[in-house]
C-alpha cells in the first residue's frame, strides 16, 4: 500500500511540472522519451544521482528525474533532497515544483523547521492549483507533526478545496485529514462544522464515529445516512475500512472483574482507599462479581486466583514495581488490563493493556501550556529540593524550551527557614536594598525608600505542598515592588488541601491552581456520590479522597478504553478531570482550574491554546492567530 502511495505520488507532482513548462520545457519532456544512458545494474537513487553529476546537459536533467522518481520509491529523502539541490541550478526546471519536492523530503526527515521555511518562501510564487494544493498539503503536514490537528487541519481543507475545484488529486491528504480530525472532541469538532460540502463532509463522518463509536448497528446506519448525504465525497473511499474497524472497537463487556490493590504493607492504607472508590463506581453497573487481589501476593498465587474466577479483565496493580513485574509475566499480561499506575519501559506497550495514574507531570503541562497562551516570558518556579520538585521542574523546562527561547526562573527550598531567601534572592530585592543603603549613607536627611524586585518575572508557579504554599505566598506579596504590577500566582493541586482550607482561605487570595473536579466545591453534577462520600468518610485525607475518586474513574471508563486508544479525541468526562488516552495507551488528564477569591474557591476558565513551537512562531505565529 505504501509503494502504490509513493508511485502516485511521483506521478502527480511529475505532472505538476507539464503545466507549466515554456516551450524549452517541452522539448525536455519530449526528450525524456529517448532512451537515456543508464547502466541497468545502478538503477537505485544514488547511483543515478552520481552519473547525473558526470554528466551534462539534458542527459544531466534527464539522469537526475530518474533519481527523483527512484528516490521517493526507495523513500530515500537525503538523495532526494540532494538531486532537488543540483535541479535548483538548470533555469528551465519548474522551480516551484523542485522546492515542494525537497520541502517533501525534508518533511520524511523530520527537518520541519527547513522544510517549513522552504515553504514560507515560495507562497507567493504559487501560481499554478497544483502547486498551491501541494504546498497547503505539505505545510498542514509540519504542523500535524507537531501535534497541532486543528491548525493542520486548517490548511489540509484549503488544499482539498483547491483540489475538488480543479480534479486534482493530492496523495495522502484523505489519509491526513482523517486522521486528525479524530485528535478532536466531539466539542472540537464542532467548529469545523461549516465552510464547503467537501469539509462539512468530513467532520459529519467523524462526529459520527465519535457518537456511534462501539454502538455497531447504529454506526452502520449512520454511516448509510452520511452515504447517501455525500455520495460523492472522496471519503466514501475510507469507509468500508474505517467501517469494519470501528464495528471490530466493540466495548469490554466486564463481568467478572478482578482487582489488584496492596491490601497488606505500608500502602495497606492507599488500597483501602481505591477499593472504597471502586465499590461505590461497581453501583448501577453490569460488572457480575469483582475479586480483590493483593497485588503483594506472589505471582503464581495471583494467576491462579484469575484462572479459578475466571476473570474477563483486570484492573491494578497500583505500585509501579508492582506494574512492571505483573506486565513481565505472560500468564499475566494477556489479560486485559487497566494499571494504576503509569510505566518507563516502552516494552510494556501492549494491545489491550492501558495505564492510569494521577501524575502530576499533566498539570504541570497544563499549567505550562497556559503561561504560553497568555505570552508569559519568564515565569518563577518554586519548588522543595526533593526528588518530586526536581522532577517536576526538569519537566516543566523540557516542555518549555519547545515553545520559548527564555528560561525560567528556578528556586528550590529546603526548608521553611529558607523559603524567604530564594525569593529575594531570584526577585533581587536585595541588590535594591544595597542600593538604597549607598543612597542613604550619602545625605544626613532621612529618605523615604521602597524596595523594588525585578520587572522581567510575569508568573509564578509554585509547586509546593499546602503547607508550603501558605508559607511561600507571603513572603512573594511583601517582596515584590509596589511599583511593579502584581505578579499573578499559580500552583498545582498539590497546594490544594480541604482539610486545611475548612480552618483558613484568606492567605492564598488571588491564587490559581488546578484539581480534579471532585476536590472542588461545585466542580462535579453527582452532587449524590460527593454527598454520600461525605457522611461515611468526613475526615478522610486529601490523598485517600483522590485515590478514591481514582478508582472510581477506573472503572466508569473500562467501556470506553478501546474507543480512547483508537481516537485520540474521545473524551471521559470524570471525576478526576477530563480523560484522553495518547498513543502510548496511557490517560492522561486535563485538571479543572480554580481560584482562591473573597476566602472562596470559584471555578475559572483559562486560556490553554496549544502553543507553536518555536521554529513556527513569527509569522506564521500572525497566520495562526488570524485563522483561530
Amino acid at each position: 500500500m505504501q509503494f502504490k502511495k509513493i508511485a502516485l505520488f511521483i506521478a502527480i507532482l511529475s505532472g505538476l511540472s507539464a503545466c507549466s513548462t515554456s516551450p524549452n520545457n517541452e522539448s525536455i519532456k519530449q526528450k525524456k522519451q529517448v532512451q537515456v544512458d543508464t547502466d541497468p545494474k545502478a538503477t537505485d537513487a544514488a547511483s543515478l544521482y552520481q552519473r547525473a553529476l558526470a554528466k551534462e546537459g539534458i542527459t544531466r536533467i534527464q539522469l537526475l528525474y530518474a533519481a527523483r522518481d527512484a528516490a521517493i520509491l526507495e523513500q530515500n529523502w537525503q538523495t532526494l533532497e540532494l538531486v532537488g539541490g543540483a535541479l535548483e541550478a538548470k533555469a528551465s526546471v519548474d522551480h516551484v515544483q523542485n522546492k515542494l519536492y525537497i520541502a517533501y523530503a525534508r518533511k520524511e526527515m523530520q527537518q520541519y523547521p527547513q522544510a517549513l521555511t522552504l515553504l514560507q518562501s515560495i507562497a507567493e510564487r504559487l501560481t499554478l492549483p497544483e502547486h498551491r494544493a501541494w504546498h497547503q498539503y505539505l505545510v498542514g503536514s509540519i504542523y500535524a507533526s507537531q501535534s497541532l490537528p486543528k491548525v493542520a487541519l486548517d490548511y489540509f481543507f484549503k488544499s482539498a478545496d483547491i483540489a475538488s475545484q480543479h480534479q486534482l488529486t493530492v496523495v495522502g491528504l484523505d489519509e491526513e485529514i482523517w486522521k486528525n480530525l479524530q485528535q478532536l472532541s466531539a466539542y472540537e469538532l464542532e467548529r469545523y462544522d461549516n465552510g464547503s460540502v467537501l469539509q462539512r463532509g468530513w467532520v459529519t463522518l467523524a462526529k459520527y464515529q465519535q457518537i456511534y463509536l462501539g454502538s455497531s448497528a447504529q454506526l452502520d446506519q449512520a454511516m448509510n445516512n452520511w452515504k447517501r448525504r455525500f455520495s460523492s465525497h472522496p471519503a466514501v473511499a475510507l469507509l468500508p475500512k474505517e467501517l469494519q474497524k470501528s464495528v471490530s472497537l466493540e466495548p469490554y463487556q466486564v463481568k467478572r472483574l478482578a482487582i489488584l490493590l496492596p491490601q497488606t504493607g505500608s500502602s495497606e492504607r492507599l488500597g483501602n482507599a481505591l477499593k472504597n472508590g471502586f465499590l461505590a463506581a461497581t453501583d448501577n453497573s453490569d460488572i457480575e462479581e469483582v475479586f480483590f487481589i493483593d497485588e503483594m501476593a506472589n505471582l503464581d498465587a495471583i494467576h491462579s486466583e484469575l484462572l479459578r474466577n475466571n476473570v474477563d479483565f483486570v484492573i491494578g496493580p497500583l505500585l509501579k514495581s508492582n506494574v512492571e513485574r505483573f506486565n513481565a509475566d505472560s500468564r499475566l499480561s494477556q489479560y486485559p488490563t487497566l494499571y494504576l499506575n503509569v510505566h518507563d519501559n516502552p516494552t510494556m506497550q501492549r494491545d489491550e493493556q492501558y495505564f492510569f495514574a494521577l501524575n502530576p507531570e499533566h498539570e504541570v503541562e497544563q499549567a505550562m501550556v497556559h503561561f504560553l497562551a497568555k505570552g508569559y516570558k519568564k515565569p518563577m518556579l518554586l519548588a522543595p529540593a526533593n526528588t518530586s520538585g526536581n522532577r517536576l521542574i526538569e519537566h516543566f523546562q523540557t516542555q518549555w524550551k519547545k515553545y520559548s527561547i527564555t528560561e525560567p526562573e528556578v528556586g528550590f527550598y529546603t526548608n521553611s527557614e529558607n523559603m524567604a531567601d530564594v525569593i529575594t534572592d531570584l526577585l533581587e530585592v536585595d541588590n535594591s536594598k544595597a542600593r538604597t543603603n549607598v543612597v542613604k549613607s550619602l545625605f544626613r536627611e532621612k529618605i523615604k525608600s521602597e524596595t523594588r524586585s525585578r520587572r522581567d518575572i510575569d508568573a509564578v508557579y509554585i509547586l509546593g505542598d499546602a503547607m508550603e504554599t501558605r508559607l511561600l505566598k507571603p513572603y512573594l506579596d511583601v517582596n515584590v515592588s509596589t511599583f511593579a504590577e502584581k505578579i499573578p500566582l499559580y500552583a498545582s493541586s498539590r497546594s490544594y488541601s480541604k482539610q486545611i482550607d475548612k480552618t483558613d482561605k484568606g492567605d492564598l487570595e488571588g491564587l490559581y491552581f488546578t484539581e480534579q473536579p471532585w476536590m472542588l466545591p461545585n466542580a462535579i453534577d453527582n452532587t449524590s456520590l460527593r454527598n454520600s462520600y461525605q457522611g461515611l468518610w468526613p475526615e478522610q485525607a486529601d490523598i485517600e479522597q483522590r485515590l478514591f475518586a481514582m478508582a472510581f474513574d477506573a472503572l466508569k471508563v473500562l467501556p470506553e478504553l478501546r474507543q480512547m486508544a483508537h481516537l485520540p479525541g474521545k473524551r471521559f468526562e470524570g471525576l478526576t478531570g477530563q480523560l484522553s488516552m495518547d498513543e502510548k495507551n496511557i490517560i492522561k488528564r486535563k485538571l479543572s482550574w480554580a481560584q482562591y477569591h473573597n476566602k472562596q474557591i470559584r471555578l475559572v476558565s483559562l486560556n490553554e491554546q496549544e502553543p507553536l513551537p518555536l521554529f513556527m512562531q513569527g509569522s506564521e505565529e500572525e497566520k495562526v492567530t488570524s485563522i483561530n
